[in-house]
């Protein structure tokens, strides 16, 4: 279930009054509209990339689909129910910050997946559904599995060129953060290779390592896991959802990010 307060905040922090007619020149977007307990420093959200598809499709006011896919953390493993899942919280939050739009967001995670399963499903699904934004969170069950940082690189890269040939816009939803991962060194490796990719490629990407790291170390009352410590709980799925609207809306609105800094 989203805060409500994090909704009526998002819609104020994307200029709604704007009325989806996304004018050419940039609008200002407040540097957070995350709510209280999901609030992290605006670089901890994302880094740049450019949604200028999408943006057309909603300035024409034609219905836009968002497919969210990944592993576990797409699926909802750890959540209460299917409706504390973050495509499920995210859903509102869309709808409410596009105010005109008609948008439909679909699940298709599938828990233990690695990026290559994923990859191969990605190809099916847009065939059969043609999102206009694809949602893929990855990297986590590559770590988890040792897949080489070289090899997870072509895959992802391979399927990036095979979205962009079929003009299906994508922002990459990073790993997730625990402290007993956070020493170990493939689990870093493909955090930072997704990294460098998706900035070189200036793609969104959610930065969801830097996002928990934060609210770990500075709230420690606020936990996003749930009982085995490695899945999200039905806080952290919101906080995910909170964090991919505050990144999809603001690149939708600003013309410019500020720089990549770290990872």
């Amino acid at each position: 279930m989203v805060h409500g307060k994090s909704v009526a905040t998002l819609v104020a922090g994307c200029v709604v009054a704007v009325g989806l007619s996304l004018p050419a020149r940039a609008v200002d977007v407040p540097q957070s509209v995350l709510s209280a307990a999901c609030a992290v420093p605006e670089v901890d959200v994302a880094t740049a990339g450019s949604l200028q598809q999408l943006g057309s499709k909603l300035k024409s006011g034609q219905p836009i689909k968002i497919m969210a896919i990944g592993s576990s953390s797409t699926f909802g493993i750890g959540a209460s129910s299917r409706v504390h899942t973050y495509p499920s919280d995210l859903r509102p939050l869309m709808a409410v910050a596009l105010k005109s739009a008609n948008i439909t967001i679909v699940n298709r995670g599938v828990s233990g997946e690695v990026a290559a399963t994923t990859a191969q499903r990605i190809r099916d699904e847009v065939e059969v559904e043609r999102p206009d934004l694809l949602l893929w969170q990855l990297g986590t069950n590559d770590a988890l599995s040792r897949v080489p940082p070289t090899e997870f690189a072509e895959t992802v890269n391979t399927t990036l060129d095979w979205l962009k040939e079929n003009h299906i816009e994508v922002a990459l939803i990073g790993l997730q953060y625990t402290s007993r991962l956070a020493r170990d060194a493939n689990y870093i490796a493909i955090r930072d290779v997704l990294f460098k990719i998706a900035n070189d490629r200036h793609i969104l990407y959610i930065r969801r390592y830097a996002a928990m790291q934060f609210i770990a170390r500075t709230r420690r009352n606020e936990h996003l896991l749930s009982a085995d410590q490695f899945h999200l709980n039905d806080l952290g799925y919101e906080c995910m959802a909170e964090q991919v609207a505050h990144a999809v809306v603001t690149s939708l609105f600003v013309k410019r990010f500020r720089p990549a800094r770290q990872k």
